[in-house]
């Protein structure tokens, strides 16, 4: 049985590398993966913890299990809010093949699924990135957008702007061109790219701030009380998401269909159907779109099996 830390799982999850095995994975269509639980932790204090069990298998080749633990009162005490493990086994006969850091792990699988998605949605000419959130999938995502345009700017804004300029200096340290934004009015008109990485549960990415010709990448919020985007961003935009199933459940898009504003038949595909191009991507330099994702139990498991050489 292999042990994967935090630094291994990231050595063995390169950007061109993962990118292209999700791509292939989704090409396949051969991981399978039943609906994740989510289930709620009341805790001591009065706040809500929730622990998710995110299962998927490749018949014959491997299975695999993540177990996340979602702590949203951790920000405040500067602790990490999202906690994962992974556990692998092997698909023919069931053994027990390895355990792995499972916040490496879906950091950036995260990321580099909307990277993948950004491959067939954003212009080909998009300069500007701007990426909302300063937590540990803030720079994750920033790198992997990177690999698939390439950005002449990089701005980063966060509710704290110091925090927004230290993972801003850390990306410019690893060679992109990150820079602190202060004013999110002003960074969202200016950007081609707007990818958000936060737990918020009030709306703050308006529509009328998203340029023309713009790709809108909402990543933070996967439950029903949470919100990144208001209702003019969904409306507006060619809506593409991770997985239905999930995506539906999460408040970007839960809320504007409880309000009768967006409905499932507004979504114009899934991850799959855009990599086996059973749908179009990006149909016009002119028009906004929009990719929602909660994360899926098939891209812990490719990525998994990438870090274990099962890949």
């Amino acid at each position: 049985m292999q042990l994967h830390d935090h630094h291994a799982v990231e050595a063995g999850l390169d950007w061109p590398r993962l990118i292209e095995t999700l791509r292939n994975g989704f090409a396949e269509a051969a991981v399978e993966a039943p609906a994740r639980q989510v289930l709620a932790i009341e805790q001591p204090d009065g706040q809500q913890a929730s622990l998710l069990i995110m299962p998927a298998w490749q018949a014959g080749r491997a299975i695999g299990v993540k177990v996340v633990t979602f702590f949203p009162g951790n920000a405040a005490a500067g602790k990490a809010t999202i906690n994962a493990g992974y556990l692998l086994f092997d698909g023919g006969d069931g053994r027990f093949v390895s355990a792995m850091d499972g916040d490496a792990l879906t950091a950036r699988r995260t990321a580099a699924a909307s990277a993948l998605a950004a491959d067939y949605l954003v212009r080909e000419d998009a300069r500007t990135l701007l990426v909302c959130g300063t937590g540990q999938l803030a720079a994750v995502v920033a790198q992997a957008h990177a690999t698939v345009r390439r950005y002449e700017r990089v701005m980063i804004w966060g509710r704290s702007h110091e925090k927004a300029v230290a993972v801003a200096t850390d990306l410019a340290g690893l060679g992109l061109p990150a820079t602190g934004c202060e004013d999110l009015e002003t960074g969202c008109r200016a950007a081609d790219v707007v990818s958000s990485v936060t737990a918020s549960t009030t709306p703050f990415i308006l529509g009328e701030w998203l340029a023309e010709g713009s790709h809108l990448d909402l990543i933070g919020a996967f439950k029903a009380d949470m919100r990144e985007s208001d209702d003019g961003a969904v409306t507006q935009a060619r809506v593409f998401v991770d997985g239905r199933q999930g995506a539906v459940l999460a408040g970007d898009l839960a809320q504007p269909i409880a309000a009768g504003l967006f409905d499932l038949a507004g979504i114009a595909g899934d991850l799959a159907e855009l990599v086996q191009g059973r749908v179009p991507g990006r149909q016009s330099p002119a028009e906004r779109t929009l990719f929602k994702s909660v994360g899926m139990s098939q891209e812990d498991l490719l990525a998994a099996m990438q870090v274990a050489g099962l890949g």
